[in-house]
């Protein structure tokens, strides 16, 4: 990819640069702290991770954190893994969380939205009470300090009231969607052996009603540490036996007590995608992801009071956690629970009109989606108020950024960002004082000592490399649950650069200080010694209007050779002739590089995901490579099992 300084698509104008909050911030720590007054974003950033510990003060001071313990110093040991924040400091997550009520108590905190797509608000101070109540509650039931509080709920302000009042008692919350079956429910919750259980009746999606009062009853006969479970009729049922009813619960005029937990204490615990193996159980702390989301939703979004954030997102994906954060900034922030397409591909923008949304997050995949599907969100929704469209879940390719601009308003600020789970934050991303360029993501994040480097640990510019961190970050895992010698969670992370984060995605830094990704490291397509992410295949394959999906591996064979084909799922109607296939294979070699041209393309009935939609790349590259596939996948945490079965027989009868 040419780095050679291309026109950007968006530059913030001047006022909107003054008004940002990231430049009063960089003026503030000038004069507080030794920032660097001038240089702009490039060299707050450089300052950010060259003074780490007084760009992390800073950031406590500048959001005025709560210590109701001082701490000792702010990185008592900078190892990692290993590394202590805020040593001797105590807080509580909940209680800057609801730090608004004070002041707006009558103003929506939330927006919840169902498929009728009509917004119900939620106060601050009646967010506040139920918190309240339900964590008065909780203690009542015995919840103490570190048992952990788990939800199977979808996207309602409910789940949002079960964490806060979980985190007020100092309790380490965890959840997973209703869609997500029982088996894919167990395998998580059963590592961290919860206390009590928040559950739906069912859900609505698509404009059907589901019924999960089935697996509730699995749940709750293999979950034997359960004290308690509480019934949120959602879909109007009554409370099985033995269950509490959530109103009952939340009923009372009561103000939250917040028990005030070490900064290191578990907030909550998130899982990975866990193709193979049981998924990773990642403990985050309430200090650490309070100090990094105020970072990332203060500053990097540029949230706060005035602003309506909405990301589409599940209770089961490391971005509802996100989302709900922005409560930190006093930001009203906006729930959907249904179908991001129903009941047509432009529901998400009718949404974001509705609620007035200001910072609206998607999916890479809606956008192109959109795109498909011929939608034109200025024409038909008034979309004044957003300022900007955010991307995640994959890179966004270069045609999404010119249709986001082309469709919904020229002067919009587009985000595409990069994290993970792993951090429950964002690497690279939205910095609303700098220019967009096509394809890119604008800049590494503050404090996020993010670099590209080649096999031997050399720093790469302008150069596809492996994502690194070079210094910890405050949201990185405290540990993994049930990982008692610390084993799977440096493996997962520390095993190839000692003592920096390999995160596993292919990235270009380009000289422009930018950022490119271009997919999964252990999945990168390597021939001849190019190296290429899948995400760049599809960006390109997927632009045909007869490909639905596709995906891509690379397969080292005994005899040193390189297998690489391209499977494809085709839209209704079209056929893989001789024709398309000719196309196909043009398109890459044009377009990409023609040591990247598929071996093969074949038509498959479908692309197997995870269930928060991700490609399963490696699981199908193992199954190609003769693994079994109880040994290849996680069956439980695949959207549709029997695709993989087309790939196991594919496997089976290849010569």
């Amino acid at each position: 990819m040419s780095t050679v300084n291309p026109q950007p698509l968006w530059e913030p104008t001047a006022e909107r640069i003054a008004e940002a909050r990231i430049t009063r911030f960089q003026a503030w720590a000038a004069e507080h702290h030794g920032a660097p007054a001038d240089g702009g974003y490039a060299a707050l950033h450089r300052w950010s991770v060259e003074e780490l510990e007084t760009f992390w003060k800073a950031v406590t001071e500048w959001f005025d954190i709560r210590f109701t313990t001082p701490y000792e110093r702010v990185l008592g040991d900078r190892s990692m893994p290993g590394a202590r924040w805020f040593p001797g400091a105590t807080l509580n997550y909940a209680e800057h969380a609801l730090r608004a009520a004070d002041s707006r108590a009558d103003e929506p905190a939330l927006l919840h939205v169902d498929e009728t797509h009509y917004p119900r608000p939620v106060t601050w101070s009646e967010l506040r009470r139920q918190v309240g109540s339900l964590a008065a509650e909780l203690r009542a039931l015995g919840v103490r300090p570190g048992d952990r509080v788990s939800g199977y709920l979808p996207n309602i302000p409910e789940a949002v009231v079960a964490l806060l009042a979980t985190a007020a008692v100092g309790g380490v919350w965890t959840s997973c969607a209703p869609d997500f079956g029982a088996r894919s429910v167990l395998d998580r919750f059963q590592q961290v052996e919860p206390v009590v259980l928040f559950t739906v009746d069912g859900y609505r999606y698509g404009g059907k009603e589901h019924d999960r009062r089935g697996i509730v009853a699995e749940l709750r006969r293999e979950l034997p540490t359960l004290r308690a479970v509480v019934h949120i009729p959602l879909l109007g049922t009554d409370a099985p036996d033995g269950a509490l009813e959530w109103s009952a619960l939340t009923a009372a005029d009561t103000a939250p007590v917040f028990e005030q937990v070490p900064f290191d204490h578990p907030l909550w615990v998130l899982y990975s995608s866990g193709t193979t193996g049981l998924p990773k159980a990642i403990v985050q702390s309430q200090g650490g992801i309070l100090v990094e989301h105020l970072k990332q939703l203060g500053l990097h979004c540029d949230l706060g009071p005035e602003d309506r954030f909405f990301w589409y997102t599940s209770t089961g994906w490391m971005m509802w956690n996100f989302l709900v954060s922005g409560l930190l900034t006093g930001t009203t922030v906006v729930l959907y629970d249904g179908s991001p397409g129903h009941p047509d591909t432009g529901a998400q923008w009718r949404i974001a009109e509705r609620t007035g949304a200001t910072l609206y997050g998607t999916s890479a995949a809606y956008v192109m989606a959109c795109r498909k599907a011929g939608v034109h969100p200025s024409r038909d929704h008034d979309l004044s108020a957003v300022k900007c469209v955010a991307t995640t879940g994959s890179p966004l390719p270069p045609d999404g950024f010119r249709w986001l601009h082309d469709e919904v308003r020229h002067d919009l600020w587009i985000a595409s960002v990069s994290g993970g789970t792993d951090v429950c934050s964002c690497f690279a991303g939205a910095v609303p004082t700098l220019p967009v360029h096509v394809g890119e993501l604008q800049a590494p994040c503050l404090g996020t000592d993010l670099q590209s480097w080649d096999p031997a640990g050399k720093p790469l510019t302008d150069e596809v490399g492996e994502l690194v961190v070079t210094n910890p970050m405050p949201s990185m895992p405290i540990r993994f649950w049930n990982d008692p010698d610390g084993s799977r969670y440096h493996d997962s992370y520390f095993d190839t650069y000692p003592g920096v984060w390999r995160h596993g995605d292919w990235i270009t830094l380009t000289s422009r200080g930018s950022v490119v990704i271009h997919g999964r490291s252990d999945s990168t397509l390597n021939r001849q010694g190019v190296r290429m992410g899948s995400a760049d295949i599809y960006e390109a394959v997927e632009r045909l209007p007869e490909i639905r999906e596709s995906l891509v591996v690379g397969i080292e064979q005994p005899d040193g050779g390189y297998w690489m084909p391209l499977f494809v799922h085709l839209a209704p109607g079209a056929t893989l002739d001789d024709e398309l296939t000719d196309r196909i294979r043009k398109t890459i070699r044009t377009q990409l590089s023609p040591r990247h041209v598929p071996d093969e393309i074949i038509e498959v009935p479908g692309i197997p995901h995870t269930l928060t939609g991700k490609r399963i790349e490696v699981p199908v590259k193992r199954l190609l490579q003769g693994t079994p596939l109880e040994k290849a996948v996680n069956p439980g945490s695949i959207d549709n099992l029997d695709l993989l079965a087309h790939y196991q027989e594919l496997a089976r009868t290849r010569p």
